[in-house]
């Protein structure tokens, strides 16, 4: 059957393909092509079966309507123009090219070095690009009401399930494998809120991976921003959107990583599949004195030109996309400085920084920024202005070398537990604006910052260049895997210290995936190109004690406002009463001028001051917790300030032993090496 295209009904509203009565609305951005066409493929998707001009123009805007066309018809694009590098224009009409609005695609990117190459050598692209497909896309799909995220759990979906034993082989490595009751259960269990989804995006890998016969295992490497990549989600836009809801029946937030500061197109010599095709001069930042040369402030290669109306305006219309078919509660944004540039730099009057805060679909969604790029000026840690929060990595560089036995870090330890207002405390931000996390994606896990002193990342084939060089991360004696029960002592109880810090600290806190039981990559510290073991959670391995750990002090930090509470420490009193913190020596006084000077004090502790939870029958009164660190090698007797009338101090919770059941304790105690003590304030009669 054959089609005809009609500019007749005008440019729709929606870019990208749009059903509408009688056929498909196709609209695409390209400033400086000379035509556009549509390309239709047979149901199959192999054989290309027509091209049909876009016959309307307004602006850059082409566009036309195709009669008698359905859901289901697979489609990509071709642009014609002038092949003029020198000024970024790139236009080959032997390359297929994917709709950038594409809402489903037919099958994965995959590299194939015909996908860079020259127009001369006239090379069609066709059998290595996915085909679009035209999709009725339901827009009714609601998140759950606005929250602060509470626990982040930063999730890789295939290496997630991908070697969970209860979960059916056809679904392991998938979104719809989260919906598993069993993965459900998990996160529900060791206290998760808010999830937050590595890409699912699709994506392609690098095309020096393709040599080393590597893949990309992050998908930080983005084509199609709207498509969920199917080897991820299969089943499309409906699989995400039944785990999201599967997820927020268990009060379980749901963010999407998203990567709108780059493409998968890369450097001048990557694969043309989209952008590059329909304009590059328009949809990547060109340095100024050199309109060919393609700026790269992400270090991926080119760097997308979010300043430009129809750029901004691709990246407002995918966020809007996700929430509206699919529910997810927010995104986090990788290397959201990007967001933010202009000709001049980083500049908060960015469009994308001035329209998402002001959107109504997106106003209310949680925001959150990985505040850094490679550019100039490209560190913006406590930029971002509310409602944006951030990933906060002062906060894990500074808890490690604590914990490392730095010297000196006593007075940084403790900002950093207060909330880090050096950072958030201004423009009406709250310590919840910082994402407190001990370890990410990118860089050691929890465990192997206790067991490696270097990287190890030989297996991503770059002789070990790759990947940060200072991970502040010690070895316990050992490089890597050791049978020393010593050791394993040694490093289970770091890790669980670590852990503590976490979630004492005001802030929002976030674990990596298999953190909570002590998951290692064998010191890779750079493994987006470790698609296999590497990186797959090992359930059958995981250390069940240390999950249950994590569950109690999530519990711990719900049940009490003194360690959740989402304000500063300053010191302050309350209503006239005690201050909401004082900083501890072990002799049970404040902390003097000296004490914070001291470079080789390795002990702090901190008595918390927070009204309690009220039910209304009962006037709020003030809790109080108090917690000790000591990173210190040698134990250390510490005599705790006076309770208060009828209370006294209980144990609740010690980080070398946690198999020991809370203790009321006489005024004294033993502080163990390497260890996080917790204590509550509570009533005699409760242990009497």
């Amino acid at each position: 059957m054959s089609h005809r295209i009609t500019a007749e009904r005008g440019a729709p509203s929606t870019l990208g393909a749009s059903l509408a009565d009688g056929g498909v609305h196709v609209a695409v951005h390209s400033d400086n092509a000379d035509s556009i066409e549509l390309c239709l493929f047979d149901d199959a998707g192999t054989r290309e079966i027509e091209r049909l001009a876009l016959p309307g123009r307004d602006g850059g805007l082409r566009f036309g309507f195709v009669p008698g066309l359905a859901a289901g018809a697979r489609y990509g694009l071709r642009a014609s123009g002038p092949w003029d590098p020198a000024n970024g224009h790139r236009f080959d009409p032997s390359k297929l090219l994917v709709d950038p609005y594409a809402v489903a695609l037919d099958r994965p990117f995959t590299y194939h070095p015909d996908l860079s190459a020259p127009p001369e050598q006239m090379l069609d692209s066709a059998p290595f690009v996915p085909r679009a497909i035209v999709s009725a896309t339901g827009r009714d799909a609601e998140p759950l009401p606005f929250r602060a995220p509470g626990l982040v759990y930063e999730l890789l979906v295939r290496a997630f399930s991908q070697r969970h034993p209860a979960v059916p082989v056809e679904l392991r490595g998938t979104v719809a494998a989260l919906a598993e009751p069993t993965l459900l259960d998990h996160l529900e269990n060791i206290g998760v809120e808010t999830v937050e989804l590595m890409p699912i995006a699709a994506w392609i890998d690098e095309r020096h991976l393709t040599a080393l016969n590597l893949t990309n295992a992050w998908g930080y490497n983005p084509i199609t921003h709207m498509a969920p990549d199917p080897r991820l989600a299969p089943g499309g836009l409906a699989e995400i959107r039944r785990t999201v809801e599967a997820l927020h029946r268990r009060g379980i937030r749901v963010l999407l990583d998203v990567v709108f500061n780059h493409s998968g197109e890369g450097d001048a010599e990557g694969p043309t599949l989209c952008y590059r095709g329909l304009d590059n001069a328009l949809y990547y930042r060109h340095a100024a004195e050199d309109p060919g040369l393609l700026v790269n402030d992400t270090g991926c290669g080119n760097t997308f030109a979010l300043d430009r109306a129809p750029v901004a305006r691709l990246v407002l219309d995918t966020l809007r996309h996700w929430v509206e078919t699919t529910g997810v509660d927010g995104f986090r944004y990788d290397l959201a400085t990007v967001l933010g540039r202009t000709p001049d730099g980083f500049s908060l009057e960015a469009p994308v920084m001035q329209e998402l805060p002001a959107d109504p679909v997106l106003k209310d969604r949680i925001h959150v920024a990985e505040p850094w790029d490679i550019g100039p000026g490209g560190y913006q840690v406590g930029s971002f202005p509310p409602p944006w929060l951030e990933w906060h990595d002062r906060f894990r560089d500074d808890v490690r070398r604590f914990w490392r036995g730095d010297a000196g870090m006593i007075g940084t330890l403790a900002t950093r537990l207060a909330g880090s207002a050096d950072l958030y405390g201004r423009d009406g931000k709250r310590p919840s604006a910082g994402f407190n996390i001990l370890a990410a994606h990118d860089g050691f896990t929890l465990a192997d910052l206790t067991m490696y002193a270097d990287k190890h990342n030989e297996a991503n084939g770059e002789d070990n260049r790759d990947g940060h060089n200072d991970n502040h991360s010690w070895n316990n004696g050992v490089e890597g895997a050791t049978d020393d029960p010593g050791v394993i002592e040694a490093r289970g109880r770091d890790i669980r210290a670590l852990l503590a810090t976490l979630f004492v600290a005001r802030g929002t806190p976030m674990l990596l995936n298999g953190d909570e039981f002590g998951r290692s990559q064998g010191g890779n510290n750079n493994a987006y190109a470790q698609d296999n073991e590497i990186i797959w959670l090992d359930w059958e391995q995981a250390d069940d004690a240390l999950a249950a750990y994590v569950a109690r002090l999530a519990r711990l930090r719900r049940e009490h406002p003194a360690l959740a509470a989402d304000a500063f420490l300053t010191g302050t009193p309350l209503n006239g009463g005690e201050p909401d913190v004082v900083w501890l020596r072990e002799d049970g006084a404040a902390l003097e001028e000296a004490d914070w000077h001291d470079g080789e004090r390795r002990l702090l502790g901190m008595a918390l001051t927070a009204p309690a939870p009220s039910d209304g029958a009962q006037p709020h009164v003030e809790e109080r917790v108090l917690v000790y660190l000591n990173a210190g090698r040698e134990d250390a007797a510490v005599t705790l300030p006076a309770a208060r009338a009828g209370r006294s101090y209980v144990l609740t919770l010690q980080s070398d032993a946690p198999q020991l059941p809370p203790r009321r304790l006489d005024g004294r105690m033993v502080l163990k090496a390497r260890s996080v003590f917790i204590l509550t304030e509570d009533p005699v009669s409760r242990f009497s």
